[in-house]
């Protein structure tokens, strides 16, 4: 195979592993404990077939959640964040938070491990959990880091967007003050409103 097939396809499979790695992150998200869990095992499993259609492996969805289940613990190791999303009110934001990013971690991580196993010539039947624990582990670090950033350049884009409906909202009651829909007083209220939001 050419560098620039090898390439391609490496770019492509790192798409597919970013793309359901931000999908793994919003499963985190859903407030229901074990929910999350389950969403986040589909997104993986659509990713190792993704995955082995571009490597040209031949996808066993049995072989597939036995490796996510080996490779990714039984969820045990993340039960601690999960738990969290009992509390009521601030659990849920922030079990949701852990969650996401801890589920991003662990897509990114089993998309790496794939990856690099298919990218040396590994198949469903040569693949051994045990022997790319380590490698796992590594890239679960790593997909940490990456799922954090992820989350925060997401937090700022919301907040963008959301200052630019400010300044929207502000133009538009200044417009109808200018207009006399609005008095001073309805005015100077709704504008200490929109503000403090």
């Amino acid at each position: 195979m050419s560098e620039y097939l090898k390439s391609n396809r490496g770019d492509s499979a790192d798409s597919i592993i970013k793309n359901h790695m931000i999908w793994s992150m919003g499963a985190g998200f859903i407030p229901v404990p074990i929910a999350d869990l389950f969403a986040v095992s589909a997104v993986q499993l659509d990713m190792i077939r993704q995955l082995c259609k571009l490597y040209e492996i031949d996808f066993k969805q049995t072989e597939g959640k036995a490796i996510i289940t080996a490779l990714t613990g039984s969820g045990l190791a993340r039960l601690g964040a999960r738990a969290v999303k009992f509390i009521p009110g601030v659990g849920s934001i922030l079990g949701g938070v852990t969650m996401a990013v801890l589920s991003g971690a662990s897509s990114y991580a089993l998309g790496e491990v794939f990856k690099k196993h298919f990218e040396t010539g590994g198949t469903f039947l040569d693949f051994d959990p045990e022997r790319l624990k380590k490698y796992y582990n590594e890239k679960f670090e790593k997909g940490k880091e990456v799922a954090e950033e992820l989350r925060k350049k997401q937090e700022t884009v919301v907040k963008s967007a959301d200052s630019t409906s400010a300044v929207d909202k502000l133009k538009e009651l200044a417009e109808m003050k200018n207009a006399g829909i609005l008095t001073n007083e309805e005015f100077e209220t709704m504008k200490k409103k929109i503000i403090q939001s």
